[in-house]
């Protein structure tokens, strides 16, 4: 095929003139992350409405060796689904696939297409009697397919596991066209490699993925939140550890925030007040919840945070007493990453470490980054269960933007550099993107990227998916 218009004309014939967008200023919102921090520009945009629709757009970009940016509800941190900047690539929408194929109660299995916004997907799961686990900030926008894409991990990993976990089949259309049917609700198939983790986590560089088959769990009848002072992120790490003992699964919900934290928001998130009249230095948002809806949580609670605040662990507390008041606790929890934005430019990082390793990781961080960068404010709060932090910098109070942002890369070094020596890693649930393209290629071991490009090649040896992207 030779040139773009013929090829704008084959997509026409296939998706039609409502699955193109190609005028450059219905183009915007494609071509740029919701942050305004990644901006690129596109041949055209297309959206096509069924998987096979996706093949046959894959096949004729393959064919005229076009690269293919796949995209969801645009909602990443990394700059994963944003165009380059030479205008030559095509942008994939997959928000018209949005359909709820199958929902199947005594296999515990729903199966949706790519384009479903989580919160739907949450909501179809309701209406079935059951729970989608899955809940992060972006649920009203972000979709499965990105999800997936990024094994997008939130708020409930520590009791249901991230993306990969709930996920037991794939379909995905591949860099040649050809359609892999993997929707198999199967919890055990011992039928060779397990393909569907290839696709979970690749960010679109291997494939398109179309739908999925993603577990369902019993619904929540009972529900007790708190939220909890606490003197440091050891006395989270020894909380978090009394709680699991004492109440198992029920532990669903624990989310460490330092008071710079749950300052920025209380500063410009209408609506949020302080749950305490006296600050402290780091807070936990708690969460218990069970299938009963008479469940003794509030007691078991109550029990833990008893022998914390004996033991120096727990500060103050105060238990929700209404859905309210639990709305109002994850508000502030929510509205730290928007919060930190109307800061000036915010560093963002989304590290892991072993979770007996987060305290000693905070304080070499924060003594390294005020030795290095004096009066820089550290934005440090995530999901303790699982050893993720979001460890963002804002810069000096009254500084200006441009010196800051020039220091981002040393800063960004600094944090990494600490990570590593705590066997962690640079990327917990964001991604890689384009935006830790270089650290990775800095901080993977050579066998484990050689084993990745290993793969890249032999599944896409044009390199026309997401090019630029992870590698």
């Amino acid at each position: 095929m030779g040139t773009m218009s013929e090829l704008v004309q084959a997509l026409e014939q296939v998706v039609g003139k409502a699955g193109l967008v190609l005028d450059p200023a219905l183009m915007g919102s494609y071509l740029s992350d919701w942050r305004n921090a990644y901006r690129g520009r596109a041949a055209l945009v297309v959206r096509p409405g069924s998987t096979e629709e996706v093949a046959s757009v894959v096949r004729l970009c393959h064919d005229a060796g076009v690269a293919l940016v796949p995209q969801g509800g645009n909602t990443g941190l990394c700059g994963g689904s944003i165009p380059d900047d030479s205008g030559q690539q095509v942008v994939l929408s997959l928000t018209r696939m949005t359909r709820i194929r199958n929902v199947d109660p005594a296999n515990e299995t729903i199966t949706v297409e790519a384009g479903v916004i989580l919160q739907h997907l949450q909501e179809a799961a309701a209406e079935a009697g059951r729970l989608f686990p899955l809940s992060l900030g972006a649920e009203g926008s972000c979709t499965v397919g990105g999800n997936l894409a990024t094994n997008a991990g939130g708020t409930a990993v520590l009791r249901y596991g991230n993306m990969r976990d709930l996920t037991l089949g794939l379909e995905v259309v591949l860099p040649d066209g050809r359609i892999w049917n993997g929707l198999r609700g199967l919890r055990k198939d011992n039928t060779g490699y397990d393909l569907k983790h290839l696709f979970i986590g690749s960010e679109g560089t291997l494939g398109i993925i179309t739908a999925a088959v993603l577990k369902l769990y019993p619904a929540i009848h009972s529900r007790t939140t708190a939220w909890v002072a606490l003197p440091s992120p050891q006395a989270a790490v020894e909380l978090i550890g009394r709680m699991r003992a004492l109440c198992g699964d029920r532990l669903t919900g624990f989310e460490l925030m330092s008071r710079q934290s749950v300052e920025f928001v209380l500063r410009h998130v209408a609506g949020c007040t302080d749950p305490f009249a006296e600050v402290h230095p780091w807070y936990v948002l708690i969460q218990l919840s069970d299938t009963l809806p008479d469940a003794p949580l509030a007691q078991m609670l109550e029990n833990g945070l008893g022998s914390a605040f004996e033991a120096g662990e727990a500060l103050d507390a105060v238990v929700a007493s209404s859905e309210a008041q639990v709305d109002a606790l994850w508000a502030i929890r929510e509205g730290i990453s928007e919060a930190q934005n109307h800061e000036g430019p915010s560093l963002k990082h989304d590290i892991s470490v072993p979770v007996s390793c987060i305290p000693a990781f905070v304080e070499a961080a924060d003594l390294r980054l005020q030795q290095a960068f004096p009066g820089v404010r550290i934005v440090a709060y995530g999901h303790v269960g699982d050893g993720n932090l979001h460890y963002n910098i804002s810069k000096p109070t009254g500084s200006d933007d441009a010196p800051f942002k020039a220091q981002a890369e040393a800063i960004m070094g600094l944090i990494y550099d600490v990570t590593l020596e705590f066997d962690g890693s640079i990327s917990a649930e964001h991604g890689i993107g384009q935006a830790k393209r270089e650290a990775a290629h800095h901080y993977k071991a050579p066998l484990e990227l050689e084993l990745m490009r290993s793969l890249k090649q032999a599944l896409d040896p044009t390199g026309l998916m997401n090019p630029g992207k992870v590698l």
